[in-house]
């Protein structure tokens, strides 16, 4: 049996920079990973799929360049490999950095294999045992697969193996319409193909507000996206030139579908039962607000805990963790407010309450709202799709909420993230006197025109 100070399972985004803060403190670590160094950020998620989408960005500017002024002789053409080994390319360069990184560190150990537990402070992988007084998991999470009628018999894609195309779908049917069905279809579309979208519920993106969800809806059939909502019923099945998606309305002759219906912890092989270790019925770790979990001694961060499943989240497990453990902090999941995008052209920036939170509370609120079609920058760069708002406490003056769908929208958000972090009321924040011609300089003017509800 080799002992560490610590083990870490799963090499994702909050792993392992704790791993390293630990050997900067003297400790012999073991850091374990199934696959590749950097989670699904790095390998298939954010780092790829953004590369994808910058390509597909390029496209879109490309085909609609005259209205600039700026005229493109003959049909814009997509090669396919180039545009998926930029993005591998992105990937590696990323991954082999985190290689290097931890290589060159005395005290860290990296173990390329699966572990499982066999005791609270034991566990094995590829046959030896490994224990620890300390153990954190970092396992992830994979792509749902629903149970539909037909889909063993087709060859579907997912979040994680679409990336890998070379080959541009004559027709791509996306079933879910939430953030990664939607990128991928707006993507997909730019590079040629049809694409229609297929969801269960009554709108597209369910956790926003309805006037956001009609406006990304508006944004993505603007570009000739098929949108079906309200779908209770979908089957699949081969045909002579691709798979047949048979919905209670529609019948759609596709090439390729891609299956985004969520995702779930990979929590269900890591023997979770002979550490005692509790989830709940999704799957995922029970963990406390300080990311311990019942079991004196393990941890759980990032996406297996079901706290964020975001990479900026579960970094941020990550700084909780190593503040707690190591900096004689006080750190809690619940003092973080939750921001996060939707990586569609313009995008969505969102932090905080959504107009539906905020009423529901019981508070007494005030909204503003603005279109992008009065932001200067939107209009001078041809970019007038979506809108902004803003959700504010009435008696504390706090901003609750905000919603940025627009050009620049993931990072204009970021001076309401600041502000609500700071606790800065909306009135402070109202004179500042922000860059012109910007869109952040509308933040000012917006939260001037916040009215009671």
């Amino acid at each position: 049996m080799k002992s560490f100070d610590a083990i870490v399972i799963g090499g994702g985004q909050a792993g392992p920079f704790l791993a390293a803060r630990m050997v900067e403190k003297g400790m012999k670590v073991a850091l374990i990973e199934r696959k590749f160094l950097g989670g699904t950020c790095v390998n298939a998620g954010c780092m790829p799929t953004k590369t994808l989408v910058a390509s597909a960005r390029a496209a879109y500017v490309a085909r609609n360049s005259a209205v600039y002024g700026v005229n493109i002789p003959g049909e814009i053409a997509i090669d396919m490999k180039v545009v998926r080994a930029r993005a591998e390319t992105v990937t590696m360069n990323a991954r082999n950095g985190l290689i290097g990184w931890f290589a060159g560190m005395d005290g860290m150990t990296v173990i390329y294999g699966h572990a499982r537990f066999e005791d609270p402070k034991t566990v094995s992988v590829n046959g030896e045992t490994l224990t620890a007084p300390r153990i954190f998991l970092n396992v992830g999470a994979r792509p749902v697969i629903p149970d539909l009628p037909g889909i063993n018999d087709i060859d579907y894609l997912t979040s994680t193996s679409i990336i890998h195309l070379d080959t541009l779908p004559r027709h791509l049917a996306v079933i879910g319409g939430s953030y990664i069905g939607l990128e991928f279809a707006q993507m997909y579309r730019r590079f040629g193909a049809e694409v229609s979208v297929i969801e269960h519920g009554p709108k597209l993106a369910s956790r926003e507000d309805e006037d956001i969800s009609d406006a990304i809806a508006d944004v993505l059939r603007s570009e000739g996206i098929d949108i079906h909502t309200g779908v209770s019923d979908i089957a699949f099945a081969r045909s002579s030139d691709g798979i047949t998606v048979a919905t209670d309305s529609a019948r759609i002759d596709a090439s390729h579908v891609l299956i985004a219906t969520g995702r779930k912890p990979n929590t269900d092989d890591l023997g979770l039962d002979a550490a005692g270790v509790i989830s709940d019925k999704h799957g995922y770790i029970t963990v406390d607000d300080r990311l311990a979990t019942n079991v004196d001694g393990i941890w759980a961060l990032g996406d297996c805990n079901g706290h964020g499943a975001f990479t900026h989240t579960s970094y941020n497990d990550f700084e909780i963790a190593a503040a707690n453990l190591l900096d004689g902090a006080d750190r809690k999941v619940s003092s973080r407010i939750l921001a996060y995008a939707l990586y569609i052209d313009p995008p969505l920036g969102r932090v905080g309450m959504t107009e539906k939170q905020a009423r529901a509370s019981g508070r007494k609120i005030m909204i503003s709202t603005r279109p992008m079609s009065r932001v200067g920058r939107a209009n001078e760069r041809g970019e007038t799709k979506g809108f902004m708002k803003v959700i504010a406490d009435a008696e504390t003056k706090k901003i609750l909420g905000a919603a940025i769908l627009g050009i620049e929208g993931d990072e204009v958000i970021h001076g309401i993230i600041d502000a609500m972090n700071a606790g800065t009321t909306y009135p402070a924040l109202q004179w500042s006197v922000p860059i012109h011609p910007t869109v952040s300089e509308l933040i000012p003017t917006v939260l001037g025109d916040l009215k009671p509800v």
